[in-house]
């Protein structure tokens, strides 16, 4: 009778495993005159998750010559998620080109 408790708490971890494993931000957009190489995809907050929270973000990077990311201007959205797609679009790597650009990324958050 006293693992009752414990294999309450067990399946609770396991269930709400696989839900973790499938939010996160599903949907993006780019525009710009450069194609994205490597992408990184956001982890959807776990805050937000518990909030049922969805939203848009919409991002500027500014990508050096070599395809990195030199800074990240946010342009709209939740706080709780900007962060996320923040982490995740300085990872990416554009293709190379011969000056820096200007590239928008949004993020369609959703659990």
């Amino acid at each position: 009778m006293k693992r009752f408790p414990f294999l309450l708490v067990l399946l609770a971890l396991v269930i709400s495993a696989f839900q973790i494993g499938r939010a996160s931000a599903q949907d993006d957009e780019i525009t710009g005159s450069r194609k994205v190489v490597a992408k990184v995809v956001p982890k959807y907050p776990d805050i937000a998750r518990s909030m049922n929270l969805t939203g848009t973000v919409k991002l500027a990077a500014l990508v050096l010559a070599n395809g990195s990311v030199k800074s990240i201007e946010v342009k709209g959205g939740n706080p709780l998620l900007v962060q996320s797609a923040q982490r995740a679009v300085q990872e990416w790597k554009w293709e190379k080109a011969d000056h820096e650009s200007t590239e928008d990324v949004e993020f369609r958050f959703h659990p």
